[in-house]
């Protein structure tokens, strides 16, 4: 049996407690129910009746009045299932439960109501900053006063992985796989970090790792304006979790499609692909391709420049000696000429160990740079900074690189990324974003590609043509 409910106010007129900008305001809400479309408000029927099982209503007093049938945490945890992780279903709940709606200090009951049901929903799925704040901080179930970044970093840590972890369950990682990726605990840990950086303006990272730092109502709601990936955490974790509202357009290039990769160990982790994919412009974030990997085609820059230059934007990543990652996106395709290019879409980033986005500083146009076979200038693959000073550089032996940052590169106003100033390269690997660019018509063949009489005396006097393995193998076939 359930215990008496509390009796439901209209949705149009019940009120609840918020706290606005550290001050106690009581504020009703209005209307709940009709921000979502005729059949959102159906669907939303439909959800808590299948969350109670059918027991739509109860009979309740002398006048039998009927009222909706409250939901228990049993009963939320039996309908998701495996849907969510264990500790964001609680959190869920404590947010419902923890709604006041008669404005008293009774404090919550072991059951949540329709009205409380609605609220949250509508706040998570369709609310403003402020109200996003108050069921956060409901989820976190902590007095506001004692509210700080611990709290907060945790949840923050449980909303990323309960977005993976949904998504896998759904079957909606569109290839990638949580096995087939980089450490995923730790890639957790580095977004949380990196979301987290927002919450005091100028703050190193490090100090948001503390509990000494007090976060108030309006420092929240604040960082909700600045990271909005939390929105759309939580949007994805209702969605996809309690399988309503499904809207493939919102949802669409939250991850991209993983081609030519899915039983590949990328050195991406899932938190990665979905935090750098967000920097990528709009038409771009789709799909990922993969289309050269030191692992599969081995450590030739030559194959290397073959495999990405006229092959559209690309995100390049690397694995240094000292287990960092970190890599450059190039918002056009490559091409080997002696000075810079593409715009100031670029960007450098870090994975690990700790991620983070640098984006174009304003300094000047330096965003890519690619030459091969030159005596004159530098041979090798920079991304950002100036000759011999790169935010990223891969030299044109393959072997070895450098990320000068004295102390910022002037290009993406990005630190150093690798572990040292001169680092040794331990893997690389390049995917093609967007729409993949076809191929281009085979070129035309050279003197030298007829003539194996100048070709074998080239190599006798240890000459070799600058020109071999930039182009694609199947240039050298006839058509």
């Amino acid at each position: 049996m359930f215990p008496t409910p509390t009796p439901p106010f209209a949705l149009s007129g019940f009120c609840h407690k918020e706290e606005k900008m550290g001050n106690k305001q009581t504020s009703c809400h209005h209307n709940y129910f009709s921000r979502f479309l005729p059949e959102e408000q159906a669907e939303i029927d439909g959800l808590f009746a299948a969350i109670t099982g059918g027991l739509e209503m109860m009979s309740r007093g002398k006048n039998r009045r009927s009222f909706p049938v409250p939901i228990s945490l049993e009963m939320l945890k039996t309908y998701l299932g495996d849907a969510l992780p264990e500790k964001m279903i609680v959190r869920l709940y404590e947010g419902m439960r923890n709604i006041d709606l008669t404005e008293t200090s009774m404090g919550p009951t072991e059951y949540v109501t329709k009205e409380q049901f609605v609220i949250l929903m509508s706040e998570l799925l369709k609310g403003n900053a402020g109200e996003k704040s108050n069921a956060i901080l409901k989820m976190l179930h902590v007095p506001l006063v004692n509210v700080n970044a611990s709290h907060l970093r945790e949840f923050t840590e449980d909303l990323i992985t309960s977005v993976v972890h949904v998504l896998d369950y759904r079957n909606e990682l569109k290839g990638w796989n949580v096995k087939k990726s980089q450490d995923f605990t730790s890639g957790v840990k580095a977004l949380a970090i990196q979301l987290l950086s927002e919450l005091k303006q100028g703050s190193p990272v490090k100090e948001i790792d503390t509990d000494s730092l007090y976060c108030n109502l309006s420092a929240i709601e604040e960082w909700l304006i600045k990271v909005p990936q939390i929105s759309t955490f939580l949007n994805v974790i209702i969605r996809r979790g309690f399988l309503v509202l499904h809207s493939h357009a919102e949802l669409a290039s939250f991850i991209p499609e993983c081609k030519d990769g899915k039983e590949f160990m990328s050195l991406f982790n899932i938190p990665a692909i979905v935090y750098i994919n967000s920097f990528l412009p709009t038409k771009l974030q789709h799909t990922w391709k993969l289309i050269f990997s030191s692992q599969i085609h081995g450590y030739n820059f030559a194959k290397l420049c073959g495999n990405i230059v006229d092959k559209g934007p690309c995100l390049l990543v690397v694995k240094d000696r000292d287990g960092y990652v970190f890599g450059g996106f190039s918002s056009h395709s490559w091409a080997v000429k002696g000075q810079f290019q593409g715009d100031s879409r670029s960007f450098l980033f870090t994975i690990s160990p700790s991620i983070a986005v640098y984006t174009y500083s304003g300094y000047n146009d330096h965003y890519m740079y690619l030459n091969h076979g030159q005596q004159t200038i530098p041979n090798g693959l920079g991304m950002g900074g100036q000759f011999d000073y790169f935010g990223l550089w891969i030299d044109h032996d393959f072997g070895k690189g450098h990320s000068k940052a004295n102390p910022r590169c002037s290009t993406y106003n990005s630190p150093q990324l690798s572990a040292k100033e001169y680092f040794e390269l331990d893997t690389l690997e390049v995917w093609a974003v967007g729409d993949f660019v076809t191929e281009k018509s085979p070129a035309k063949k050279t003197v030298l590609d007829t003539n194996t009489e100048v070709h074998c005396l080239l190599e006798m006097v240890g000459k070799s043509r600058h020109s071999e393995g930039l182009r694609d193998p199947c240039q050298d076939k006839e058509t």
